[in-house]
Parts: C-alpha cells; structure tokens; sequence
C-alpha cells in the first residue's frame, strides 16, 4: 500500500524474497559504489529486483579500476558495457594495462549519454575555499635504518614471488610488502616484526605533535584520518599527553557510540577527532571542522577526497585546510604519484577526454622498482 519503499543495502539481501513480489518503477541506489563489485551480494541482490527504470548515484564511480564502473551502470543499464567478460577484453584491459588513448575516448563517449556529471564546484558555487598542503617528514637515524633493511628484504621477496608466479599471482606479496614500508613510516611500532621492535620514536608523529596544538590553540577543529586503526590508537596517546581533547571513530564503533561522538564534536566539545579512512569515507557530515589531516596516504584519491568532503561540503562555513604528512623519498611519495595516475584516469573517461598525462600501463615492474626504491 505504499508508494515508497527506503531501505538499505544490508537490508535488501535480507529481504530480497518480499522485495521480489513486487514490481518497482524506479530503483534509486544511492551510494552506488557499494555494489562496485559486480560479484558480490549486495550487487546481485539488486540485479533481482524487478525495476522499470534505475538511476545510481556516487560521487566515486570509479575508484579503482573499470570494472567497478562497469559493475554500476550494468546495473542500471543492462547490457550498455557488454558483458563483464566482454567488457574486460574489450575496455578494461587495453586501457588500464597498455594506456590506449583512442579507447577511452570511445568509452567516454559511450558512457557519456547516461551520466548526469556534475563537480562539487558546479553545484556548491558558494563553498569556502578550500586549501591543500603537503608536509614533508625526513626519516632519520633507527626509523630510516629500518625502513632500509625492510625495504631490501622486502623487494626482495617480492622480486622472488613475481620470478615464480608472475606481476598479476604476485599481488597478496606486493601489497603485504608495501603494507609493511607504510607502517614504517607511520610508526615502527605499527610494524609486527622482531627488527622493529626496539624502534620506538616516529617522524611523522612528531610533526604531528608539532603542527596540531597550535591548531588547537587558534580555535581550529581538526579531523585526522588514517588508513590504521592502531595508528589512531598511538595519535590518541600522543594526544592524551599534550593534554588535547579528542574522540575516535572507526569502523568498530557501535551505531549509537558513532552518532555520539559526531554530536560532541559538531557541538564543539571537543577540538580533535581521529577517524579510519573506512569509517570516514561516507555518511558523516562534519562541518564544525575546518582543517583536515590525512597522516598516510593511500592508494585511491577519490576515498581521501571523500574524506576530506566530510568537512568540505554544504553547510561549511569557513575555508577548509588539508594537510597531508608525506615521508619525503619514500613508498609514501611514490604512492602520490601512483594516485595522480588513478585520479588522471577517472577524469578522462568520466569527464570526456580530458588529457591524460602517462600512457602507460597503470602498474607495472616499472612501477614496482619505484615503489621499491632507497630512500631518495
């Protein structure tokens, strides 16, 4: 008997069987990326609702690769990309592995009549400016030595898994040993290895320790995320001993706890809150913050983007300053770079050709010795 059915996407597989018996004329999926994986439950659950007409809406349809964007708009436009299969071998492949500009061009075109695109700028003219600086940490004595040795043992393992499995069987080895030269630089303590654990001090956190209480004192309200829960943990420590105030959210914090914590902070009660990229990325509107932190980069721009958009969006009042600590000549620096990259290929299939700066495979052996290489 209604007109309106508002559910979520947890709730959609639980109650896929009732949903079936009806017939909708529209589906609306907000937050589309959750079903950016095409095989997942939450994106065949809403491949079996019975829809006349379908619209998604994300501000990152394209994260990290093509065949999330391919995952959404199959959904809503069945058979507009081709099959998965066909899609991969047709788009995907050659432009991600050897940069064919000609085919995202096409792609872009082909894509192009059934996106409604519109930039933060273009619909919130009237948002404080917002703007971003760059930190640079110098790794030093203990914490460089040991970046060093994990860094040769590290390249090294992986230049044995590829030897033996190739660069595309190698991923589980490239990521835990880049993992591990992320930790590093965030702190040693992060890092569960017998040679780290007489490392105690952190470069990075120390610049924090320098650049946040004079925030605090000129009345700013800071957010800082990181990809680590256990790093927020240490921040929280160092943060205790300076005597400023803070809260913590992750994605283990219960549903009343979160919403708690949001209201101390949006009401000005506190000055500092420590949020996982995770737990950060969407749902959350904090516009009583006015600078943002991001202690460790991560691979995708547009889930740092969305996190910083949780204070710079509407109803922000005041211009937005981000901060970003980078160990300069480190995995971390590289990792910006590999960032540029991803960003750079979102903009030109969503955006309609606009220019791309490298036309080479998006990561490759070339790639890995970079990320591999000594401190510069």
């Amino acid at each position: 008997g209604a007109d309106l059915a508002v559910t979520t996407y947890a709730l959609l597989i639980r109650d896929l069987e009732r949903l079936r018996e009806h017939d909708f004329g529209l589906l609306v999926l907000d937050e589309a990326q959750a079903i950016k994986n095409a095989a997942s439950q939450t994106a065949r659950a809403v491949r079996e609702l019975n829809v006349g007409r379908a619209i998604a809406m994300t501000g990152t349809p394209l994260e990290n690769h093509l065949g999330e964007l391919w995952a959404q708009l199959d959904a809503v436009a069945p058979g507009a990309l081709g099959s998965q299969q066909w899609f991969g071998q047709r788009f995907r492949t050659p432009i991600e592995k050897e940069g064919d500009v000609a085919l995202r061009q096409r792609l872009s075109r082909r894509i192009a009549p059934l996106m409604l695109r519109r930039t933060k700028q273009q619909v919130l003219a009237e948002l404080p400016e917002k703007t971003e600086a760059r930190r640079d940490v110098t790794l030093s004595g203990a914490q460089r030595e040991l970046y060093e040795s994990l860094r040769l043992a590290q390249h090294q393992r992986v230049q044995q898994a590829v030897a033996e499995r190739g660069l595309a069987g190698s991923g589980i080895v490239m990521l835990d040993a880049l993992l591990k030269l992320r930790q590093v630089c965030c702190d040693p303590r992060l890092v569960k290895l017998e040679s780290a654990r007489h490392t105690k001090s952190s470069a990075k956190l120390e610049q924090l320790r320098e650049l946040v209480p004079p925030l605090v004192e000129e009345g700013r309200r800071i957010l800082i995320f990181s990809q680590f829960t256990e790093m927020l943990a240490l921040i929280g420590q160092a943060l205790e001993k300076d005597d400023i105030p803070f809260t913590t959210l992750t994605g283990d914090t219960p549903g009343r706890t979160r919403t708690q914590r949001v209201a101390l902070f949006q009401q000005g009660d506190i000055p500092v809150f420590l949020i996982s990229l995770k737990a950060g990325g969407t749902g959350l509107n904090l516009t009583a913050a006015d600078t943002v932190i991001h202690y460790d980069p991560w691979w995708n721009p547009a889930v740092e983007a969305q996190a910083t958009g949780r204070a710079h969006r509407m109803g922000q009042q005041n211009p937005v300053f981000v901060y970003k600590l980078v160990c300069a000549g480190t995995v971390e620096e590289r990792i910006l770079d590999l960032q540029a990259r991803k960003a750079d290929l979102a903009a030109s299939i969503l955006e309609g050709g606009a220019e791309h700066t490298s036309d080479g495979p998006l990561f490759d052996e070339e790639d890995l010795a970079l990320l591999f290489a000594p401190v510069a």
